[in-house]
């Protein structure tokens, strides 16, 4: 339970300032945090045809301008996955080589001892080289460094330098928003959030329940008619961006490293002790929102609102999203 060392509630115009800076500040201080989760991107299941899977999988990593889901997208743009594709303008095989560019950057990717064009073993790992060959030509420039890798496939090099990024010619600029689009498509869902997104989706889910009446032993189930205690709202808060806190608020302070009154970031859980000394004495925990202000489910006969942390039972502070 919590001492109500702030006995007054908040009045509508200091509200709508602090709504106000939850939805602008705390979203942009959260957005800094370090140490996104975010991973490599691999292939959807069954999204590339089982001949290439492996292929695009292996070469798609070769730089970090690329990746699977890319290659991915530009072969099937290029050929529709078709090895024995030619155009008009003489492009041959899988990749669309033209016979120039071939013989400069083709290369022997199963080690058979030839380069082929028409062979998908050959030509893929080929295209991967040359796509991070360009990404090479084209580093200094400005702007997205795989938007002007694709340009540059498409347009040239040469091109995409003189223009400083992806030049205007409306086919470049297709191909490269095509390419893109389809990336999403051949890539496999990352269910991961990294620790901003985390922080500022358990703030967004502790905001909807403002105004929620405090329930004792609370976890905001049909059965607790939605109410929460303290630990139940930041336990459930971060349960909705898949981090798994201990029930209870003095559990709760071990759930990650202990960040000094000067170094929160909103998100942060914010504790409260009887004994300054003791996390076992830890009564109360509320959601760091930014501005010396909480999110919290103070006591019974209260709701779920905004409250100043800095109170002489202040204990200090955890962030979960490192752990």
């Amino acid at each position: 339970m919590r001492k109500a060392w702030w006995g007054f509630g908040a009045g509508a115009g200091l509200l709508a300032g602090l709504v106000a800076l939850l939805v602008v500040g705390t979203f942009v201080a959260a957005s800094g945090l370090r140490g996104a989760a975010g991973g490599a991107v691999t292939l959807a299941k069954g999204a590339v045809p089982a001949a290439y899977q492996k292929l695009v999988g292996t070469w798609g990593d070769l730089c970090p301008a690329l990746n699977p889901a890319l290659l991915a997208a530009q072969l099937y743009q290029e050929s529709g996955w078709r090895p024995d594709a030619q155009s008009s303008a003489e492009a041959q095989g899988i990749a669309q080589f033209i016979p120039g560019t071939w013989a400069t950057h083709g290369i022997d990717g199963d080690g058979d001892g030839d380069r082929d064009v028409w062979d998908p073993a050959d030509a893929i790992p080929s295209a991967a080289k040359y796509d991070c060959a360009l990404a090479g030509y084209v580093e200094d420039v400005p702007g997205d460094r795989t938007a002007n890798m694709l340009a540059a496939y498409n347009a040239g090099a040469y091109a995409v330098i003189e223009y400083g990024g992806v030049p205007p010619y409306r086919e470049t600029q297709n191909y490269v928003a095509v390419i893109r689009k389809l990336e999403k498509s051949f890539a496999a869902p990352d269910h991961r959030v990294d620790p901003s997104r985390q922080a500022a989706g358990a703030i967004h889910f502790a905001q909807d329940k403002l105004g929620t009446p405090y329930l004792w032993g609370g976890d905001g189930t049909t059965a607790d008619g939605g109410r929460f205690d303290c630990s139940g709202l930041t336990k459930a808060a971060y349960a909705s961006v898949g981090v798994e806190l201990p029930r209870v608020a003095n559990d709760q302070w071990n759930s990650g490293p202990h960040p000094g009154r000067g170094e929160l970031l909103p998100g942060d859980l914010v504790f409260f002790a009887y004994d300054l000394n003791d996390p076992r004495s830890i009564h109360h925990v509320g959601i760091y929102v930014g501005g010396g202000y909480m999110i919290d489910a103070p006591y019974t006969g209260a709701e779920i609102r905004f409250d100043p942390i800095d109170i002489p039972d202040y204990f200090g502070a955890t962030r979960p999203t490192a752990g």
